[in-house]
């Protein structure tokens, strides 16, 4: 194979590898049999999280998870919050998806995160599996940048997921993320409806807060026809970009458009901005602080007007 060209088709980049040649997510290479994963049974960061810390607000709210994730990112996103471990590959800590398995037991299950979990896609398929025999639940934190084949083996291996639209413009993915919204719509229509399914979008001043672009992006949800959570984060400078961060005021601002269109919307890094409210009666069902819950639902439904809550677990 030295000399020849091999094609990564593990998500939509499709990094073309001449023997040697790592693609643009540092951790899947041609080392000259074809394209392979680099960092196979290598672990960048792991730690029993809160639920809600992915963020996952509908799925079994007040449990922990053991979260864990690889090195390498398929997007370039100038304002990543996990550079140190997402824009390189390093040597990282040796696991083997029975030990992941291991780990996950007593808490919720196992969660892939931190970077981006599509790259250690063979971690994926071998542990998901061990995790569901022990009767754990698998959950999944992604830019949503995967090709669809593989979108399609992931789902059976998963229960829950958190999707970052980042933007609902392709100029936002191009200049900021190197990468193409269309790759990831494709990705949430092929989840709904399938796994449990929440959103995130980090609102980034003068980038992503037009009131109409995230406007357009809640009707686009709406229009999947499955129930979901949606999160607007307030965006803090970190990595390249130096933007002053969200005002609090413009957050909320959003937070209103949005909930005209999606029923259960919430505003991280924000204070009082992650409780439930019952799209019906109006009333706080699930009260959040600082990853302490206070559930007030009644086998589902809200304790006020008996409305059953989206979700899963609760």
């Amino acid at each position: 194979m030295e000399g020849k060209t091999a094609s990564c088709l593990l998500c939509p980049q499709n990094c073309q590898l001449r023997s040697g040649q790592v693609g643009r997510c540092h951790v899947r290479g041609n080392r000259g049999n074809g394209v392979e994963s680099l960092n196979y049974g290598e672990a960048a960061s792991w730690h029993l999280d809160p639920i809600e810390k992915k963020p996952l607000f509908h799925f079994h709210p007040g449990s922990w998870v053991f979260s864990v994730g690889g090195f390498g990112c398929n997007l370039n996103c100038t304002f990543c919050q996990n550079y140190e471990i997402s824009q390189s590959q390093q040597r990282g800590l040796r696991v083997t998806p029975d030990e992941l398995a291991e780990q996950a037991r007593g808490s919720l299950g196992l969660c892939f995160t931190y970077s981006e979990p599509t790259t250690w896609f063979e971690m994926i398929r071998d542990t998901a599996p061990l995790v569901h025999k022990d009767g754990g639940k698998v959950v999944f934190v992604s830019n949503g940048t995967i090709a669809p084949r593989y979108v399609e083996e992931l789902i059976p291996l998963i229960d829950a997921v958190n999707i970052d639209i980042k933007a609902f413009n392709e100029g936002f993915y191009q200049k900021f993320c190197s990468g193409k919204l269309s790759w990831v719509l494709d990705t949430v229509e092929r989840l709904a409806g399938r796994v449990h399914l929440e959103i995130t979008t980090l609102v980034i001043p003068e980038a992503n807060d037009d009131p109409k672009e995230l406007r357009e992006l809640g009707r686009w949800l709406r229009r999947l026809n499955t129930p979901l959570a949606w999160h607007l984060s307030r965006y803090f400078p970190a990595y390249k970009l130096n933007t002053p961060p969200t005002a609090p005021r413009k957050l909320m601002e959003l937070w209103e458009i949005a909930k005209e269109e999606i029923d259960y919307v919430y505003m991280g890094n924000i204070a009082g901005g992650e409780n439930t409210i019952c799209p019906q009666c109006g009333k706080k069902v699930i009260l959040r602080e600082n990853y302490r819950i206070r559930n007030l639902l009644h086998n589902g439904n809200c304790p006020f007007c008996g409305k059953e809550i989206f979700g899963v677990g609760l």
